[in-house]
């Protein structure tokens, strides 16, 4: 992955490049293919918005975390703000991506 020193921003994965690769290396029409993402995501987001894990393995887990109320504040002003309780995704990559990552060369 190159990396844009005019952006500072890492080449990212895309939904519809995802789609162009599921065309040229299975075969799919392009119809196909884009509804065949959007319906991968639409099911991971469904079950996390249910409050269900999502474990794809060789990959990693996504997970929903309750974080409770905190205290926090304006960095501009110091004036104390309340952070209200949330729900956020989690993301732990499996041992086997961890490797892979690391087998890498840099």
């Amino acid at each position: 992955m190159d990396i844009s020193v005019e952006t500072l921003e890492t080449a990212a994965l895309t939904k519809a490049q995802l789609a162009d690769l599921l065309f040229e290396q299975i075969g799919l029409n392009k119809r196909e293919s884009k509804d065949m993402i959007d319906a991968f995501f639409n099911l991971v987001t469904d079950s996390l918005v249910d409050g269900d894990d999502v474990k794809i393995s060789g990959f990693g887990n996504f997970q929903i975390r309750t974080k409770a109320p905190r205290p926090g504040r304006n960095p501009r002003t110091g004036e104390a703000i309340p952070i209200q309780a949330r729900r956020v995704v989690t993301f732990h990559a499996s041992h086997k991506l961890k490797e892979q990552i690391q087998d890498e060369d840099l």
